[in-house]
This record gives structure tokens, C-alpha cells and sequence, in this order.
């Protein structure tokens, strides 16, 4: 394997770093001593050619609606009558259940938007206790005092 090749699965494996190369605000220097695959300089290079590649950063269009649902909680499978308002393994999260909530967002909505909030969140220093998108529909369940701040997060990110 090539020491470019070797630098842009380092890359792949670092999202943040990936993700500043699409975005053009990576120090390739600083980038390259992260990843530390081979000779500096060479990785840089490598990184710089690499990021000249890859496709503009995805930018919100804005388009989606988000809403907040409060006193969410845990219930058994099927308890809560209506399928409950997100089932991850085992567990459903339904209304007027706990004191969680549900931030969802409607629209132009993939993995990708996910992973942008999540990111977000996580920068934050903001808990997820579940979190599932699918057919432009994204759901994620914080803490209730979380809520109003992950609504405008959601609403910047996606």
C-alpha cells in the first residue's frame, strides 16, 4: 500500500479529520502528525492531493422541520398502545412515559445528517440516550433540560 493510500484510510478513520479536509479548514502539518503514517511532509502532500479530491462539505439547506415531544420515556415492547414514537432494539421511548425528550426533524433527512448532529451534540457535551433516522425522518432522545438547546443544534446542523 502506497503512502497516500496509507494516508487516506488514516483519514477515512478519523471522521474530524475527513471531514476538515472536505471543509478546506484542516492543517495538513498538524493532520499529518495525527495520523502518523510515514514522513510528515509526505503526508501532507498526500493529504493536501487528497482533500483536493474529495466533494464540497454538504451544506443545510434548512428545509427541515424539527420538533420537540417532552415527557418521553422507556416502556416494554408494545405497552404503550400506539407503537410509541421510536423502538430501538427492545426498547420503545413513548410519550407521557418519563421525563425525556424527543427532538425530531422532518424533511430532506439521511445518515449523513445523523452523523453531523450527533457530532454536534457530542461537542456539546449534550447525552443521547437513543437516536435513529430513516425515510427523512430523524429522532433523538436527551435529557428533557437538553431539549430546547438540541432543537436549535438540529435545526443549524441539518
Amino acid at each position: 500500500m502506497t503512502l497516500a493510500a496509507r494516508a487516506r484510510e488514516a483519514a477515512r478513520a478519523h471522521p474530524f479529520v475527513h471531514e476538515g479536509l472536505r471543509a478546506g479548514v484542516i492543517n495538513y502539518s498538524a493532520a499529518a502528525r495525527l495520523l502518523d503514517v510515514g514522513d510528515e511532509e509526505a503526508v501532507a502532500a498526500a493529504l493536501r492531493r487528497y482533500a483536493a479530491e474529495l466533494p464540497e462539505r454538504d451544506i443545510p439547506d434548512g428545509s427541515p422541520r424539527v420538533t420537540m415531544h417532552s415527557g418521553l420515556g422507556a416502556v416494554e415492547h408494545g405497552d404503550d398502545g400506539d407503537g410509541g414514537l421510536l423502538t430501538v432494539g427492545e426498547t420503545t421511548y413513548a410519550e407521557n412515559a418519563g421525563s425525556l425528550t424527543a427532538v425530531a426533524a422532518t424533511g430532506t433527512i439521511d445518515a449523513r445528517s445523523l452523523a453531523r448532529v450527533l457530532a454536534r451534540l457530542e461537542a456539546e457535551d449534550v447525552a443521547v440516550e437513543a437516536a435513529a433516522v430513516a425515510d427523512g425522518y430523524l429522532v433523538l432522545v436527551v435529557d428533557r433540560r437538553d431539549g430546547p438547546d438540541v432543537v436549535r443544534f438540529v435545526e443549524a446542523m441539518i
